[in-house]
């Protein structure tokens, strides 16, 4: 979900190329809804094998994570851990709100609606646990660290960025800055000439700078607008507004009596929450891709096309030969 800024926040079109050597921390659940929401059939059914598992997720880990490392950016995966009690009505709300559009899905490929199937059947994406071990087993036979944070990904992500362990975090969220990331990378290996849809740069510096607000204000603008900690925000509120109100009275305290707050979790809690994202030690550490083992969870596991998962091994190998023998020649 996350804090609805779009009207807002301004990024700057990037090519993928000016990450090339940096290490950009994942937001993993975030990165896996899409596989499982975009990756479908023309109906909406998810990728699937012959015994029914859902394998949408590890041809988008695979593939996406593929054409970034040949590209020579470096990711690091970071799941979620424990979810917070705050975020408790929002995980309600989203499996009403999945249950709904599962039975949407159901109805419309009764009917024969392809297109309404698809529709209802992005919404309705699942990850089950199962789906997160087999997730983090690729990601150790592609080499790729990947780390469970103490409770929201997002935020140790942000935490990564801002000690300096990684350049950029990589999430289609705006929750990001609140919880003090200076860079996000959007629609990171997504690119739609059709939709004019590409990867774009944004930091919290030009944010706030062409906002005019500090970044306890942005915190401040979020809530109003609506977190996952209280969501929907504050009735008749939408981004402009809550800019308007966090100028013209720039702390908590001056707001709180300027607002109606219907919300049980107090504002001050949610404002620390963001303010002071919670830490954890973390080792990142790349290992060597490991052919044979990607082959058995994709291929033999899986039933994934052995030739195409071959290609792109070949690919990586390729890249990293080059790379290596571009850094004998200082030697």
């Amino acid at each position: 979900m996350g804090i609805q800024l779009t009207p807002l926040a301004k990024g700057r079109r990037i090519e993928i190329s000016e990450l090339s050597g940096r290490i950009i921390a994942v937001d993993a659940l975030n990165w896996i809804y899409q596989f499982l929401s975009i990756i479908r059939q023309r109906d909406g059914q998810p990728l699937m094998d012959s015994s029914g598992n859902i394998t949408s997720h590890l041809s988008g880990i695979f593939y996406r994570s593929l054409n970034l490392m040949e590209a020579g950016v470096k990711l690091v995966y970071v799941f979620d851990g424990k979810p917070p009690k705050l975020k408790e009505k929002t995980a309600e709300l989203r499996r009403e709100a999945r249950k709904e559009a599962a039975e949407k899905w159901q109805a419309a490929r009764e009917r024969g609606d392809d297109e309404e199937a698809k529709k209802y059947a992005m919404r309705s994406s699942v990850i089950t646990n199962q789906m997160l071990e087999e997730s983090r087993l690729l990601l150790d036979a592609m080499g790729i660290p990947w780390i469970i944070a103490p409770s929201e990904g997002e935020a140790l992500c942000s935490v990564m960025v801002a000690k300096g362990d990684a350049y950029a975090a990589a999430t289609q969220d705006y929750d990001a800055f609140l919880f003090g990331c200076s860079r996000v990378v959007r629609n990171l290996s997504i690119s739609n000439n059709k939709r004019n849809i590409f990867p774009e740069m944004l930091t919290v510096k030009d944010l706030t700078e062409s906002l005019g607000i500090t970044r306890e204000q942005l915190i401040l603008l979020g809530i109003l607008v609506g977190t996952d900690y209280n969501p929907g925000g504050i009735n008749g509120i939408g981004p402009k507004k809550a800019l308007a109100l966090v100028k013209k009275h720039p702390t908590l305290n001056e707001i709180l009596p300027n607002i109606q707050w219907p919300f049980e979790v107090p504002m001050q809690e949610i404002f620390d929450f963001f303010y002071t994202p919670i830490e954890a030690a973390y080792e990142i550490k790349f290992k060597p891709l490991d052919t044979e083992n990607v082959k058995e969870i994709l291929c033999n596991r899986h039933e994934f096309s052995i030739e195409r998962i071959e290609s792109g091994l070949a690919r990586i190998q390729e890249t990293k030969a080059a790379g290596q023998k571009s850094l004998n020649k200082w030697f």
